[in-house]
C-alpha cells in the first residue's frame, strides 16, 4: 500500500468522524478520487476494524456505525488543542470523582501532542480558566501532565520546592503516583538515598521541574498507602488552626499502627508521643482526632482554646449517646 493510499484512507476516516453522513459523490469529491477508488478505501477501513456503513442508491453514501468499542480517533490540530485544554481544566481541579480518570487520559494525550501545538495549548488554557484563585491553573496543569508521564514511564524528575515553612530546596525523586487532595494534586515520590522514605509534594509549590531521562524500576508503595501520605502532607499546609496532642503510646508503635498519618510526630518519652495537628477549620481538627487508633488515650496539650472546643464537642457527643428519654439527653433544657 503506497503512502498516498494510506494518507487518503486516514483522510477518509477523519471526514467520516467529522460528520454523521456523507453522500458518496461528495465524499469522493472531497478526497479527489473516483467512486471506485473510494469504495476500495472504504473496504480498507473495514479491514482495519472500522464499521463503515454504505447506503446504496442515488442518495446513498457512507457513515460510521456506532460500535461497542471506540476506534482510534483522528483529530485535527484545533480539535487536539481543545481536547488537551479540556482535560487539563478537569485535572487541575483535582476532583476526586473524575480527576484520576482525566489524569490517565491526559497522560496518554500529552504523549502525542506535537511540540508545535504545546504553546497553543498553554495560551488557550491561560485565557479560558477562571481568574482569581485559579490564575496559576495553566502552569499547574502543564506540570501535572508532565508528572503523570514521569510516573507512568518510571523517569526521575528534578524540581525546586517551597515547603510549608517557606524553605526552598532542590529535590531529585522517583515519582510514584499523583493523588488528589482538597481540590489539588500531590506527587507521592521516593528520594533515592533517603532511607526508602516516601514523601508527598504539593504540585503547585514546585518550580523548574525537569525530567532527567534517568529511568528507575517502580516500587510498590502499598504499605505506605499513597493516599495517606498525600493527606498527611496536605495537613502541613492547613495552618489556620494548629494544636499539639499528647498520645499515650510509643512513637514506633503509632507509626506501625497508623503509617504515614503520624508524620511530623515526635517522641516525648518512651511511652508518649507529641503529635502536631492542623486544619483550615476547627471541625476538621476535631474530626482528625478520630484517626488516633482506638485503645490509645490522648490529650490536647495546646492551645487552651482547643481544649475548650474539644470539651464542648465531647459533651455534645455524650448527649447524643444518652438518647431522648435519658437525663441530659437531646432536647434537655440548657442552663441559662
Amino acid at each position: 500500500m503506497s503512502t498516498d493510499t494510506v494518507a487518503r484512507s486516514l483522510r477518509a476516516l477523519a471526514l467520516l468522524q467529522a460528520r454523521r453522513f456523507w453522500a458518496g459523490a461528495e465524499l469522493a469529491s472531497r478526497l479527489g478520487v473516483s467512486a471506485r477508488t473510494l469504495r476500495r478505501d472504504i473496504e480498507r477501513l473495514r479491514e482495519l476494524g472500522y464499521g463503515v456503513v454504505a447506503e446504496r442508491g442515488r442518495d446513498g453514501g457512507y457513515s460510521l456505525e456506532p460500535g461497542s468499542t471506540l476506534p482510534p480517533l483522528l483529530l485535527d490540530d484545533d480539535e487536539l488543542v481543545v481536547l488537551a485544554v479540556g482535560l487539563r481544566a478537569v485535572t487541575v481541579g483535582g476532583a476526586e470523582d473524575t480527576g484520576e480518570t482525566a489524569l490517565s487520559a491526559l497522560a496518554k494525550l500529552e504523549q502525542v501532542v506535537p511540540s508545535r501545538l504545546r504553546r497553543r495549548v498553554l495560551a488557550l488554557q491561560s485565557h479560558t480558566l477562571p481568574p482569581g484563585p485559579d490564575a496559576a491553573a495553566a502552569p499547574v496543569a502543564d506540570l501535572v501532565a508532565r508528572l503523570a508521564l514521569a510516573c507512568r514511564d518510571g523517569e526521575c524528575v528534578r524540581f525546586g520546592y517551597t515547603g510549608a515553612d517557606g524553605t526552598w530546596e532542590r529535590h531529585l525523586v522517583e515519582p510514584h503516583r499523583l493523588v488528589s487532595v482538597d481540590a489539588g494534586w500531590y506527587l507521592v515520590a521516593r528520594e533515592p538515598g533517603e532511607g526508602e522514605q516516601w514523601t508527598a509534594f504539593r504540585v503547585n509549590r514546585m518550580d523548574s521541574c525537569t525530567a532527567t531521562g534517568t529511568r528507575f524500576t517502580p516500587q510498590a508503595a502499598e504499605a505506605e498507602r499513597p493516599q495517606e501520605i498525600a493527606y498527611a502532607a496536605a495537613a502541613t499546609f492547613a495552618r489556620r488552626h494548629v494544636g499539639l496532642v499528647r498520645v499515650y503510646a510509643p512513637l514506633a508503635e503509632l507509626r506501625e499502627t497508623t503509617g504515614p498519618w503520624v508524620q511530623g510526630a515526635r517522641e516525648e518519652t518512651a511511652t508518649t508521643t507529641l503529635f502536631p495537628v492542623s486544619a483550615d477549620h476547627v471541625q476538621d481538627l476535631l474530626y482528625g482526632f478520630s484517626w488516633i487508633p482506638e485503645g490509645y488515650d490522648y490529650e490536647v496539650v495546646e492551645p487552651s482554646a482547643l481544649r475548650a472546643q474539644v470539651r464542648s464537642f465531647g459533651e455534645r457527643l455524650l448527649r447524643a449517646a444518652r438518647g431522648p428519654g435519658e437525663d441530659g439527653g437531646p432536647g434537655a433544657a440548657r442552663p441559662g
